[in-house]
Order: structure tokens, then C-alpha cells, then sequence
């Protein structure tokens, strides 16, 4: 066998109620339910017998709605009264109370005493995530390790519990384990615990309060900063429109500096320099004429 044995069963129950007398009665839990109807139609000893085979049923881990029963409660003060105590252990008690208490309850049939030890094994996984073999075995009275793993082998399967057990180290890891009857003991500190997750749930609301606070204050100022920003740069754009539009620049003193250069003299140009100038060895090929006469000579004439 591994040293680590998962434990895992899943199943699927009904989750529904109905009610019977104008008792709610969880039937989740029930595998008959005709047996609860014959339960609401009994008294006497035959409701005892009654109870005391529902107390073996499989599957059946609830009892405070049986207990709440007319015709039950009516078994507390009577001859059957015994039963009625058994019942109620199962509902709130463990393997250890029952042993404490032996003397004056029913003896418990082999069915009786596994689902009351499964009851307290479910009361341990509720205060322990890691339970050692050595608490269950003190617990359950059991006589050796074998025992104990079948027993919470079969609690798996009955859908109790879910977990690992542990072999090297000697323990059983409970990852979630089924509720239990809620006692009248135990409403007190259900409801100190509400009321500190009530206070944790204000302290948790104050802080994240606190932090919307200050995401808003940081908000306005970086608002307020954006504003700055923008007013700046319109101030500095306004500027430079003004300096562009001012008579020293633009397009008006580039008519002053023309009309400076009209009122200035031109300088006067060297003829010579103008002239082209002649390339050697070609004469100019002028035809000279005399004013005067009708005729034009040549130079060779």
C-alpha cells in the first residue's frame, strides 16, 4: 500500500425538503422515505424501535429535524426516554460521550456504533485539517491502524469526508468534511463568529473607502495640474502670434528693408567694364561711311 492514499468519492443527492406534519424534513439524508411517514404516524415503543433503525440508516447524518418532531419530544419524558437521548447524541454528541454515558443509553448495534464513530470522526475534521491516528484511535477506541483506515475508507464513501491519508506521517489530511446538527451550545460562538466577519467585512469597506478618498484627491490635483499645464501652453502660443504679428518681423520689414534699398543711389557702371571684351586676331569688320555723299567707300578705295 502507497504511503499516500487519496481519499475522494463523489455522489449525488438530492438536496430537497418537504415537509410532513408541518415538520420540514430534510430528505437529502433519507434513503426511505417511507420511513419518515410510518416516524410521524408512531408513538410508544414502536416509535422508539422506529428511531432506533433510523439511527442505523445509511446515508442518514442529520437528526435535529427528526428531534424536533411532536411525537418525539414526547419520548424525552417517558418510559423511552433512553432512546430519545441516543437520539440526541447522535445529534450532537461523539463516540466519547456515548461512552461516558453508556450506562444509562441503549446499547449500540454494530450499524449504531460505526455511523456514531463516522459522526465523530466529522466532529475532529471540523476543529483539525490534519487529525494523527494516534487522536482517532484514543477517539474511536479502536484497536489498531487497520481498523482505523477502514473505517475512514468507509467514511469517504459515504460521502463524509474528503481528503488524503497520510501513512508515513501517520495522519489523514481533511480537505472538507460534511455539517453536523448545530447544538444550542454552539449558537453563541456561530454567532461571535458572524459578527467578527461582520467587523472584518466594516474594516475591509473603511480601507477600501480610505482608498477611493485619495485616488479622487489625487485625481483633482492631477485635474488641476492638466488645467495649469494647458493655460500655459495657450499663454505661450497667444506670445507667439504677437511677436510674429510685431512691425520688426514678417513680411512688413521685409518692405522697409526694400524701400531702404530704393532710396539709396545707384552706383555708376564702367562703360569698359560693360563692353565685351574683343578676342585677338579678328579685326572688326565696321563699314565706315562720309556724311555728305550719296556714296559709301570702302578703305580700299
Amino acid at each position: 500500500m502507497s504511503s499516500d492514499v487519496l481519499l475522494c468519492c463523489q455522489t449525488c443527492t438530492d438536496r430537497g425538503t418537504e415537509r410532513f406534519g408541518g415538520q420540514a424534513i430534510n430528505l437529502s439524508l433519507l434513503t426511505n422515505k417511507m420511513e419518515v411517514e410510518q416516524l410521524l404516524s408512531l408513538s410508544g415503543p414502536a416509535l422508539a424501535q422506529a428511531i432506533s433503525s433510523l439511527l442505523e440508516t445509511p446515508g442518514l447524518y442529520v437528526f435535529s429535524d427528526i428531534l424536533e418532531l411532536p411525537n418525539v419530544r414526547e419520548l424525552e419524558t417517558g418510559p423511552h426516554a433512553p432512546v430519545y437521548q441516543l437520539l440526541n447524541l447522535f445529534a450532537y454528541g461523539t463516540y466519547c460521550d456515548y461512552k461516558e454515558r453508556a450506562a444509562s443509553l441503549p446499547e449500540l448495534t454494530p450499524a449504531q456504533r460505526n455511523k456514531l464513530r463516522h459522526l465523530s470522526i466529522i466532529s475532529l475534521a471540523s476543529n483539525l485539517k490534519c487529525l494523527p491516528y494516534s487522536l482517532l484511535l484514543q477517539q474511536l477506541e479502536l484497536k489498531n491502524v487497520r481498523e482505523l483506515e477502514d473505517l475512514l475508507i468507509e467514511a469517504v464513501y459515504c460521502d463524509i469526508i474528503q481528503g488524503k491519508l497520510d501513512q508515513r506521517n501517520q495522519q489523514v489530511e481533511v480537505d472538507c468534511s460534511v455539517g453536523r446538527d448545530l447544538g444550542p451550545n454552539e449558537l453563541p460562538n456561530i454567532a461571535n463568529t458572524l459578527q467578527e466577519w461582520c467587523s472584518g467585512c466594516e474594516a475591509v469597506l473603511c480601507g477600501i473607502e480610505e482608498q477611493v478618498t485619495r485616488a479622487n484627491q489625487y485625481r483633482e490635483s492631477q485635474l488641476k495640474v492638466k488645467v495649469q499645464v494647458e493655460t500655459e501652453v495657450s499663454n505661450l502660443q497667444k506670445t507667439l502670434k504677437a511677436s510674429s504679428a510685431s512691425p520688426s518681423s514678417g513680411p512688413a520689414a521685409a518692405g522697409a528693408a526694400s524701400n531702404q534699398d530704393a532710396d539709396q543711389p545707384a552706383e555708376p557702371r564702367d562703360p569698359a567694364s560693360s563692353q565685351e571684351p574683343r578676342q585677338p586676331g579678328k579685326k572688326s569688320s565696321k563699314v565706315k561711311g562720309l556724311r555728305g555723299s550719296g556714296k559709301i567707300w570702302s578703305k580700299s578705295n
